[in-house]
This record gives C-alpha cells, structure tokens and sequence, in this order.
C-alpha cells in the first residue's frame, strides 16, 4: 500500500490559487504531482472553488439594452421559445385567435358591474 500523502499548508494553498485562477482539476493534480480525484477531493474538503464564470453578452442576435420588445411572433423569439419542441420550425399562428363574441350583440353573458 503507498504511503498516505501528508497535505501541507503550502500544497492547500498551491491548490487554492490554481483553482481560484480557473485551472483545470488535471492541470492542478499535474502541478501536485498527485491524481486528478485526488486533487478533486482535497479541493472540496478544503472549499478550493472555481471563481463565477463572467456574465456572458446577450445571446440574441440583435440584442441590446434599452431596445423595444419584439413584437409577438418575430421570427427571433418565436425561434428560441419553440427551439426544441414540437413546434420547432413551425410558423407562428397569425393572426392570432379572436375572442368569441355573439354575433347577434347579445351581452347576456358579460355582465358589467356599474
């Protein structure tokens, strides 16, 4: 059986930076001279986390702060709303569905308080 391996405040440290500079657990183990899942390990026992990732830019083409919404149906985000699914691909339904409305002008249904 191999010698247990005796973790030093320097090599805590070594592993901290790396990690905090965004290094790779492989790249960190290979600094260490120790394995990938050993490095893993000792680096969640000691809270060694990699830094946020930085805000990515907006992934809509065309997009910027401040811009008018899109109106309904625009090919960009009817793409991205029904990317995936069933309806991927399908054209928007337009115009859209009227709300039924007795023909005859009856409102017997549409009470309006007053």
């Amino acid at each position: 059986m191999p010698a247990p391996l005796v973790w030093t405040d320097a090599r805590d440290e070594t592993l901290r930076c790396l990690r905090g500079q965004g290094r790779s657990w492989d790249v960190i183990a290979a600094a260490l001279g120790i394995s990938r899942w050993t490095a893993i390990e000792r680096g969640r026992r000691i809270g060694a986390r990699k830094p946020p990732a930085p805000p990515r830019a907006a992934s809509m083409p065309g997009a910027e702060p401040g811009r008018e919404p899109l109106p309904p149906g625009h090919p960009v985000s009817w793409g991205a709303i029904t990317a995936g699914t069933l309806l991927d691909g399908a054209q928007y339904p337009y115009p859209p569905m009227e709300a039924a409305v007795p023909e005859d002008g009856d409102d017997a249904g549409m009470e309006m308080a007053a």
